[in-house]
């Protein structure tokens, strides 16, 4: 073996060398015959032992000091032993006597050592009664730190001790009697501090969600991040020992102080009782969070809430309730995974003596019910309002009772005089109402509101059926967490099953009361003349301000269109229920519809069902409409009203003329075919014409926002899940909308119908005037008969009343469109009429021109225009002063200003003003007119 590359040899087999080496040497001498060679073997030993003695002689002197020291050690170490044995040989002696003293007094020391035995027992029991006196202390100073574990352990350890090694002990009976009790006091002590955490420890009210759009804690969040710091169940792990520490407070985290709990009573074997206190208290300790809530809420508003806020503090209080019983929940599943835990480790406890989650969500579902009931003030509505319609799928909704004539009712008996109406009255009542509404009835009971120092408790609103708009999204969010917690076998849970009971049997039919009875007193019938009111009442200036309209609107239009607003408001705020509201309003629509058309055939229809002002016929002929509408001011006004005026559209100068010459001619053609003069068709009541403006403005305003309405929804079957979420409205049936957009273009209808009516009933009203002027006028009178005929006066009287009431029923465009071109139509009918002239003398022409005058003044002031067609038509009389003969001459000389039957009427009418004309010299004229106009550049 080598070490640091020197060979290290073993002593033994040293040993063993020198011997060989030895043997051999002496070998080798006894062995050699030769003396010589025995010499050199002998000079080389001696050499060699020359050499070794030398050697060892230095390391001798090397190694000097500590040879001496090796030899002095040896020298006390072996003293030592000497003395050892010594000491050992006297000890066996010694103990050779003890054992033979013992033996002669074995007796005497039994006793002693059991005198011993009982003095350490005894000190050991008074031990144990000094720390067992100091128990009740050090179990309220634990107790005082919520330090339960250490304390529970240490009151079952002294009992324990008490009923055991202590038992017998007289002096310590009324220490064991007060301990024991302090035991049982102890479990309830645990169950009201395991009741605090779940119910008193929730988030405090300032801190919870208290304004619309703000986030509410949801179950998953619960899950991933935990509940004021406490870990979700599943995240806590169970299988670590429960252990107290001392120095820190046990409430900083509260799962761990729940495990701590739940020890602690399982330590006082008081598990089954702790699960059916929980139980018990669940109901009780819910209903007193939505006491504290409510009065926190209504200490945060200084106990005023006013009717422009109470929608709001409603929400506030439900979604602060809704995150309050989140947190409930989370804190009972804390504190059943505790509790299995302990069923798991062994412990003999029956299942049924514990309850589960579906316990716990079962009763947050019951106190929100009873919440629900007292705000949605159930009792009542159920009771005292109409009951739904029970189906929403057609508009086929009875409201017709509120829209259809009423007949006379019989006056009933009044009283002389009653006081109920007084401001007293009034003022009491309302204040009667008012605590009342504000009153909870069973939802707290008077232990409860006796504990929290309260009288009553009051709400944070009035309680109405309308309540549910504010809270529905929330309380069908919270109602799905419910859902998905307990997994309901049915799919439904019992608190959605209230909801949708009192959604569609009790709040779909007040809505529908509520709205029926609004339009039905707008649109009531005034019982003296049984005439619509509806068409009647135009809304005040403050609310047609409001409205951003120029022009007054129908009082029923104004409270319908209010109707089907909030009607859109309950779309987006019961979005489950969107079908059935957009029913409501298509039925609304369909019965609005029904009366406006019903009061519109009261206006136009006279004598009988079957008569109609000829203006109303025309306007619902489909060629004459049609016509109409084709004209530049008819699509003026469309362009006007958000559609552009395609370049093809624009007509020229002469192509108005050309289309305002039709129009007339149309009119003419319709109203002088007959002999005889018009007799009451048309509307002779001005304030019936307001009252047609009135509808068109009122019906064209509805019509673009009911338009406007149906462009922002959706169906349900075109709409994608991304849509949906982005849509302002929920998605709709097809059908309905469908429907609704149907009902649009019938307002539509009906209001361009209402304005042809009085486009063409202005016009009507001019043939009812003028027809009889050429008709039963006499123009070959006397000299002061120069004064406009009465009919004229009479037009212009008619004109001037209707301009009076359109100007303020109708827009400035549509009012243009009204009185636009109508002197072209009088010229015309003026013109038109020379035909139905006897004779006519100088007098006659200037009544005539005055005729026309008078009235080309009336309509400048009306039209603020020149009107040139009358300076036109009033020339054409005036060629009556020149002979036809000069006539002729003329047209060849300047050309044609008149058409060649307009010529010929003139010159036929001179013909028969002087009889002394004979038929040959008018056969002449017509046929010297007929060569001269048509070779003119303007004859026809």
């Amino acid at each position: 073996m080598e070490k640091n590359g020197e060979k290290i040899v073993n002593p033994a087999a040293k040993g063993r060398e020198t011997s060989e080496f030895l043997m051999a040497i002496v070998r080798t001498l006894s062995t050699s015959a030769d003396f010589e060679q025995r010499e050199k073997e002998k000079a080389r030993i001696e050499k060699t032992f020359t050499q070794s003695d030398k050697r060892l002689g230095e390391l001798v002197s090397e190694n000097y000091q500590e040879l001496a020291q090796i030899t002095q050690d040896f020298s006390t170490i072996s003293k030592s032993v000497n003395e050892a044995r010594e000491k050992i040989k006297k000890i066996k002696d010694d103990l050779s006597s003890c054992k033979t003293l013992l033996h002669c007094k074995r007796d005497e020391l039994r006793r002693l050592w059991i005198e011993g035995v009982e003095q350490k027992t005894m000190v050991a029991m008074l031990d144990q009664i000094e720390q067992i006196k100091e128990v009740p202390t050090k179990l309220d100073n634990l107790l005082a730190k919520k330090h339960y574990l250490h304390g529970t352990e240490l009151v079952v350890n002294a009992v324990a001790k008490l009923e055991n090694q202590l038992v017998g002990v007289e002096a310590l009976r009324d220490l064991k009697a007060e301990l024991i009790t302090r035991k049982e006091q102890l479990h309830d002590v645990l169950i009201d501090e395991l009741n605090k955490q779940i119910y008193i420890k929730s988030p405090n009210i300032s801190s919870l969600p208290g304004k619309r759009g703000s986030s509410v804690v949801k179950q998953d969040t619960l899950k991933r991040k935990g509940v004021n710091g406490i870990p979700a169940p599943e995240k806590i792990e169970f299988g670590k020992e429960v252990k107290e520490d001392l120095n820190a407070n046990p409430e900083d985290d509260p799962a761990h102080f729940i495990a701590i709990l739940v020890e602690s009573l399982y330590m006082l074997r008081k598990i089954p009782e702790a699960a059916e206190g929980l139980k018990v208290k669940i109901q009780p300790e819910l209903s007193a969070i939505v006491a504290r809530t409510s009065q926190a809420i209504l200490e945060s508003t200084s106990n005023h809430v006013d009717a422009s806020n109470q929608s709001q503090c409603l929400l506030d209080f439900l979604e602060s309730i809704f995150h309050q019983f989140r947190f409930v929940a989370h804190m009972h599943k804390v504190v059943l995974r505790n509790l299995h835990k302990i069923i798991v480790s062994g412990v003999p406890v029956r299942q049924e003596c514990l309850y589960d989650m579906t316990d716990v969500w079962s009763k947050i579902q019951a106190v929100v019910e009873l919440l629900l009931r007292e705000y949605l003030d159930v009792e009542n509505t159920a009771s005292s309002r109409q009951r739904a319609p029970t189906s929403f799928d057609e508009p086929s909704t009875d409201i017709n009772s509120f829209f259809a004539k009423k007949r006379p009712t019989k006056p009933k008996k009044m009283a002389l005089f009653r006081f109920d109406a007084s401001i007293h009255a009034i003022s009491t009542n309302s204040y009667v109402d008012d605590s009342r509404a504000f009153d909870t009835g069973d939802l707290f009971s008077s232990t409860l509101l006796a504990e929290m120092g309260l009288e009553k408790n009051q709400m944070v609103c009035k309680p109405s059926v309308y309540n549910i708009t504010a809270i529905f999204k929330p309380l069908e969010s919270f109602i799905r967490e419910i859902e998905d917690a307990i997994a309901c076998p049915d799919g439904t849970s019992s608190l959605q099953a209230f909801v949708t009971d009192f959604v569609q049997n009790i709040f779909l039919g007040q809505v529908h009361y509520t709205v029926s009875t609004s339009i039905g007193s707008a649109t009531k019938v005034d019982e003296e003349d049984e005439s619509f009111d509806a068409l009647r009442h135009v809304v005040d200036h403050k609310t047609q301000k409001e409205l951003g309209v120029s022009r007054p609107l129908l009082t029923s239009t104004v409270t319908v269109d209010k109707n089907l607003q909030e009607l859109r408001e309950l779309m987006q705020d019961l979005p489950d229920y969107a079908d059935q509201f957009l029913n409501m309003i298509c039925n609304t629509l369909k019965e609005y519809k029904d009366t406006c058309h019903s009061a519109y055939r009261e206006i136009v229809q006279y004598d009988s069902d079957d008569r109609r002002v000829i203006s109303a016929m025309w306007a619902k002929d489909e060629d004459i409409s049609r016509f109409l509408r084709s004209l530049p001011s008819w699509r003026s006004l469309q362009s006007s009203s958000g559609q552009e005026l395609a370049s093809d559209d624009v007509c020229s100068e002469e192509e108005i003329k050309a289309l305002n010459s039709k129009e007339a001619q149309i009119l003419i053609s319709n109203l002088t075919s007959s002999d005889g003069l018009i007799q009451q068709e048309i509307i002779t009541d001005v304030t019936q014409m307001r009252t047609i403006a009135n509808v068109h403005e009122s019906v064209e305003w509805f019509s673009n926002r009911i338009k406007d309405f149906s462009n922002r929804l959706c169906a349900r079957s075109n709409t994608t899940p991304a849509e949906t979420e982005a849509a302002e409205y929920p998605p709709v049936s097809e059908k309905t909308l469908s429907s609704l957009k149907n009902l649009v273009k019938d307002f539509q209808d009906l209001a361009e119908i209402c304005l042809l009516l009085l486009h063409l009933e202005v016009r009507v009203h001019c043939f009812y005037f003028l027809l009889p002027v050429a008709k039963q006028s006499n123009y070959a009178g006397p000299i002061d008969d120069l004064d406009p005929d009465s009919n004229v006066l009479k037009l212009n009287k008619d004109l001037s009343s209707m301009e009076e009431v359109l100007q303020q029923s109708l827009q400035p465009k549509k009012f243009k469109y009204i009185f636009e071109s109508l002197g072209f139509l009088v010229a015309s009918i003026l013109m038109n009429s020379i035909q139905y002239m006897k004779k006519i003398n100088e007098n006659g022409i200037k009544k005539m021109c005055r005729n026309l005058f008078a009235i080309q003044q009336n309509l400048t002031n009306i039209t603020m225009s020149r009107e040139p067609d009358l300076d036109h038509a009033r020339q054409y009389y005036e060629l009556l002063y020149i002979n036809p003969d000069d006539v002729i001459t003329m047209i060849a000389e300047k050309g044609s200003q008149y058409t060649f039957q307009e010529y010929t009427e003139l010159i036929k009418l001179h013909h028969r003003s002087h009889a002394a004309l004979s038929p040959s010299q008018l056969e002449n004229r017509m046929q010297k007119l007929k060569e001269v106009f048509f070779k003119t550049p303007n004859g026809d």
